[in-house]
């Protein structure tokens, strides 16, 4: 084997580990892996930095913007509403209604952003007729999953295969060339979740919080015990304050300095900096205690809780947000977020290593904030949190609704019938949004996720290495070598069942990126046509229900349903594995080899 090879091979190896880990950001892996690619001279200049240039990096940019002025106009509200007059008639149809509604918007709008847009009326949803959110934003998670992949449109993972096939000489994937089998799979999807998967859906409570908020359940809080504490010197199995078990107390900081973990046995003194989970009801025991001060950021220990004009709000760190890494203090969250104060963070990966002004914020972490209503606006605009205690409400504009939704419409129509590449018509569809002013320019920059255009830059440049080297030609071989006997339904089979297990444990979109070239490889190898190996791929990168880290809405909906890592195995499993089988049977037929 080549050196070049062997090279190619370790660095995909390296950013596989690095994406499993999520030790550095997903953007930054994929472009440390193309500056690496150039570094040893497997790329040049120019083929490395040509991701920049690929058509699926510029139409997925386009795309933002085009979401984003849709969902300005205020019209996608009304699928609000409507989920709150299903749910008046039962779950199974609320559960129906939801993934048909999400799915449908998925297929002509990012998917993540559908889930941002409904997540917080859902929530309020599940508190009205007291049904846990459990129950529901699993649904919502899969059905925009699901829709994703009904149309060229649905998710950068399909433009960005579609993009990789163009690359290798081959046709782009059409606007609906995806919709029937999408299609299958999204019917077949709601068929197992409002049967089978509503009976593995979990069951947790979610209660009526602290001012009229939902408890979407446990956060780590930070108190400080002072001289007027009457149980100081006493152990912890002594305090009133954990008698009943509700509240625990996770570790001490002592004055001196000192951390300290907690014993039964261990006593609590003055000056101690105490980390303890409680849930948005505890706060008021917490509050009454004489002698103990609810601690946000470094330095608020003289206010109260709330006040007459202030309450408790929840915010979601999204998948793509600038805060991702940084802790609470190099944040300097009140700076940014003006008067808004941090007092509890719901770490998605359990308990936290560092005091609280310390943690390093991942995407899915919820922070329990206290403001007032006008100062919360902050971050009801932000792009960087989500508000999910309460709905953000946009007035209708219809003149603009109707220019916004012709414009989309003549984007998707113009490149559906070939009259125009899908690249060219999107763009042209976001300068046309900015020139009727459905967004601003400043918002239409804001509205690209750059995470993701240099995700996609950084990631094409992997299979464009293993092509050049020849290892997607050497993995082919080997994998028709040892399968090819079996017939190319085996193969494809093989292919759809590694990729969706890829993506469940890294980026859906580096998944997509690595197979491709290998799956047009294999499909050489096998003197047969590419598209139904492509598809097998462009497939089984979005359908991943099987963890949390599978894809981005499925973190985003984690804390706030209170699940655990064993849901998403329970729930998901089967349904990857039903997919599994209707890729097998019907892919082929709808892409015959």
């Amino acid at each position: 084997m080549p050196l070049e090879t062997i090279l190619v091979f370790g660095i995909i190896g390296l950013a596989v580990i690095l994406f499993f880990t999520e030790k550095f950001s997903i953007d930054t892996v994929a472009i440390g892996v193309m500056v690496l690619f150039m570094l040893f001279g497997i790329l040049d200049i120019k083929e490395g930095l040509a991701g920049f240039s690929n058509s699926a990096t510029i139409t997925v940019a386009a795309m933002f913007v085009i979401s984003q002025a849709i969902f300005k106009t205020g019209i996608l509200d009304q699928f609000s509403n409507y989920l709150g007059s299903q749910a008046e008639k039962s779950e199974t149809k609320l559960i129906l209604t939801l993934m048909l509604s999400t799915g449908l918007l998925s297929a002509i709008i990012n998917d993540t952003a559908v889930v941002a847009l409904l997540m917080p009326a859902v929530i309020q949803i599940s508190q009205k007729n007291n049904i846990p959110a459990s129950r529901l934003l699993m649904p919502l998670s899969f059905g925009s999953l699901m829709g994703g992949i009904c149309t060229l449109l649905g998710t950068s993972t399909n433009i960005l295969v579609s993009g990789i096939a163009e690359q290798s000489g081959l046709n782009p994937f059409g606007v609906f060339e995806m919709s029937k089998m999408g299609l299958v799979f999204l019917f077949a999807g709601i068929l197992y979740m409002i049967t089978l998967g509503k009976w593995l859906l979990p069951k947790r409570e979610a209660k009526t919080g602290f001012s009229d908020t939902l408890d979407l359940g446990t956060y780590v809080i930070e108190i400080t015990v002072s001289e007027e504490f009457e149980q100081l010197q006493e152990p912890i199995f002594k305090q009133k304050l954990f008698a009943d078990g509700s509240i625990k107390a996770l570790q001490i900081l002592r004055e001196d300095g000192r951390r300290t973990r907690v014993y039964p046995n261990t006593a609590i003194l003055s000056g101690d900096t105490m980390r303890i989970t409680c849930t948005q009801e505890q706060l008021k025991k917490i509050q009454k205690t004489k002698g103990i001060e609810i601690k946000a950021e470094l330095d608020w220990s003289e206010e109260t809780l709330t006040n007459e004009e202030e309450k408790i709000f929840e915010a979601l760190v999204t998948p793509n947000s600038s805060l991702i890494h940084k802790s609470i203090k190099t944040i300097k969250f009140r700076q940014i977020f003006d008067n808004v104060l941090v007092i509890g963070i719901r770490h998605r990966s359990g308990i936290l290593e560092n005091v609280l002004s310390k943690t390093s914020l991942t995407p899915g972490d919820v922070l329990l904030l206290r403001a007032s209503e006008e100062a919360i606006q902050s971050i009801n605009s932000s792009e960087d949190l989500l508000l999910i205690s309460s709905k953000k409400v946009t007035v209708l504009n219809k003149t603009q609704s109707v220019l916004t939704l012709a414009t989309m419409s003549l984007v998707i129509g113009l490149a559906a019938l070939g009259v125009f590449p899908i690249t060219l018509t999107a763009v042209a569809g976001a300068v046309l949004m900015v020139a009727m002013k459905s967004i601003s320019p400043e918002d239409a920059y804001k509205a690209i996720d750059w995470k993701v255009i240099f995700m996609l830059a950084g990631v094409l440049s992997m299979g464009a290495a293993l092509e050049k080297t020849g290892g997607s030609e050497l993995i082919g071989s080997s994998v028709v070598t040892f399968l090819g006997d079996l017939g190319p339904r085996v193969v494809l089979s093989g292919i759809f069942a590694l990729t969706f297990v890829l993506t469940n444990i890294m980026s859906n979109n580096a998944a997509a990126a690595l197979l491709a070239p290998i799956a047009i490889s294999i499909a050489g190898g096998l003197d047969v046509d590419t598209r139904p190996f492509l598809m097998a791929v462009t497939f089984g990168a979005s359908l991943s229900f099987m963890t949390p880290m599978g894809y981005q809405t499925n973190t985003m909906i984690y804390n706030p349903g209170n699940y655990r890592f064993a849901d998403y195995l329970k729930v998901g499993t089967p349904l990857n594995l039903l997919f599994w089988i209707l890729a097998t049977i019907c892919i082929p037929i709808f892409f015959p080899f």
